[in-house]
């Protein structure tokens, strides 16, 4: 099974010079965690997690409204292509501690994006996504 049957396709963005209040805005309509930001063309060029906000935005005084989504976002990220397998893109999701995995076109345009959650939902993927979560829980430090 591809990513491309499971995937979420209508996946609300930003662009890098939108406010991060924009993202924040969409995150809390969309009841999601991560926001996909790409450029004019739909190019994705980063991600906008809520973490990102809080630590790059909220921990340092940054005024959401005036502050632009190139400026919090994350810029490198782990992405697949339409016709990446499900078992890979599991391993992807273990292995670089990520919760989520914009799918992109072959000229990097945003086409939809996967959640761990989105493996879940085939029963035949609940060990790959469950040992994917294993892994991205594991974290690198202890609570204090």
């Amino acid at each position: 099974m591809q990513i491309i049957e499971v995937m979420t396709r209508q996946v609300q963005t930003c662009q890098t010079s939108d406010p991060v209040e924009k993202a924040a805005k969409i995150m809390e309509q969309g009841n999601v965690g991560a926001v996909p930001i790409v450029d004019q063309a739909g190019r994705l060029t980063g991600i906008m997690t809520d973490r990102d906000i809080v630590l790059r935005g909220v921990a340092k005084n940054k005024d959401l409204r005036m502050t632009t989504c190139e400026e919090l976002m994350t810029g490198e990220v782990k992405c697949c292509e339409p016709h990446t397998e499900i078992h890979e893109a599991a391993n992807m999701l273990a292995q670089h501690q990520i919760r989520r995995l914009p799918v992109v076109d072959n000229q990097g345009r945003l086409v939809g994006i996967c959640a761990i959650g989105d493996l879940a939902v085939r029963d035949i993927y609940i060990n790959e996504s469950g040992e994917a979560l294993n892994q991205i829980s594991k974290g690198s430090g202890t609570i204090q």
